[in-house]
């Protein structure tokens, strides 16, 4: 069975999430060096995660003699440089998400990796949650029909570090933090092939001192028809908020991934601790996780990596999807901007989905339009006439 050595850039929140689940999840591969751009930071993470080797060295992490693979868990303006390193040594190159502050950005990067010939694998945790695994199969399976619609919504009190509330470091503000997670959501569902078209976006910055947006709200038309909207906010207050809904023709899903974990524990404060990412008080009413990096989606998503390096096969994310992302976002603030649906300018790959196909049965040649039993037993249907197109009400005995 093969295993992997890694080079872990950065030694913030996500790089102790990813190095956690990394020395567990598959209980072979290894992070054998770290970088921080803190000599400090990069001694302390190493002790506490047990890695042999820290530096401050970006390309000695990367040229590590053992190091087969390489993390990026570094702020969004450092991603392009060190993933073009990695291409450059031959090493396998994972991202953390958004692959990049602006589409243009991001092409740059996915070109280089492809014509490197290396693996590369975008760090989209949020679509590789349990509920959210289990629900994209469920609907590849036929089990909601077409899709019609999905909402998807991230909300907290805000990130971690200071260079996210930078809107020229980050790229933007609450759209590229979070709604990236969306966007990929989104095209879980409604597929990976159905091109997204246009945008239409409001974005504001309510609360908070900066020039980057800590509300917005988003929709995203589909070739199919389909409908993605999606809410993100730095300003929601009493932990962090994960929920998303699929609407189809033949069903309807609800995920809630955080807020609501089946665990609730009243506290007056007594133990304090740490209780769950991005939850602002100890006191009262808690929903504690169990196993915050499963249910993050980081276990899934790193087995699923490294899994496809192994086999030669490409990941449930690419580069190609968070370019992909990346040009979503773009068409967002580009409609924040103009008040108006403005196209998402991407090179697409994914070809052709056709639209939704209208469900049409018939009773006496009139087509269905919706059919009810009613408190007495007997069936009400709603019809479209045959000929004229209006639409009537007939009640039947059965």
């Amino acid at each position: 069975m093969q295993s992997h050595a890694v080079a872990m850039l950065g030694t913030g929140l996500i790089g102790d999430f990813y190095t956690r689940t990394l020395h567990g999840q598959r209980g072979r591969d290894r992070v054998a060096t770290v970088y921080s751009r803190s000599d400090e930071r990069g001694k302390a993470f190493s002790e506490r995660w047990d890695i042999p080797h820290y530096t401050t060295s970006i390309e000695e992490a990367i040229e590590h003699p053992e190091v087969d693979t390489v993390v990026i868990g570094l702020p969004n303006f450092m991603h392009e440089e060190p993933i073009s390193m990695a291409a450059d040594a031959g090493k396998a190159v994972l991202c953390t998400k958004p692959l990049a502050r602006n589409a243009e950005e991001a092409k740059r990067i996915l070109d280089k990796v492809e014509s490197a010939g290396v693996f590369a694998g975008y760090l989209e945790d949020l679509a590789y949650t349990p509920k959210a695994l289990k629900a994209i199969q469920s609907v590849r399976n036929g089990s909601i029909g077409d899709v019609t619609w999905v909402r998807s919504r991230e909300t907290h009190p805000g990130p971690h570090s200071a260079w996210f509330w930078d809107k020229d470091q980050a790229g933007g503000g609450a759209i590229v933090d979070l709604g990236c997670h969306c966007i990929e959501i989104i095209r879980n569902f409604v597929g990976k092939g159905n091109r997204p078209l246009e945008v239409m976006a409001w974005a504001d910055t309510l609360v908070h001192p900066i020039k980057a947006e800590d509300n917005a709200v988003v929709l995203i038309k589909f070739e199919s028809g389909a409908l993605g909207q999606f809410e993100v906010s730095w300003t929601f207050r009493g932990g962090m908020d994960l929920r998303d809904e699929v609407a189809g023709t033949e069903g309807t899903i609800w995920l809630n991934h955080f807020l609501r974990t089946g665990m609730e524990m009243y506290t007056s404060g007594g133990g304090g601790g740490y209780v769950a990412e991005k939850l602002e008080s100890a006191e009262g009413w808690l929903f504690p996780v169990g196993d915050e990096v499963g249910e993050l989606g980081y276990v899934d998503m790193f087995t699923d990596m490294f899994d496809s390096m192994d086999s030669g096969t490409d990941p449930q994310e690419t580069f190609y999807d968070g370019y992909v992302v990346n040009g979503v976002m773009d068409a967002a603030y580009r409609s924040a901007e103009s008040g108006q649906w403005e196209p998402v300018d991407i090179e697409w790959r994914g070809g052709s989905t056709p639209r939704i196909s209208k469900m049409v049965t018939t009773h006496d040649g009139h087509p269905i339009v919706k059919e009810e039993v009613l408190p007495d037993g007997r069936r009400k249907l709603i019809l479209a006439d045959k000929e004229s197109g209006s639409i009537f009400d007939l009640v039947t005995e059965s």
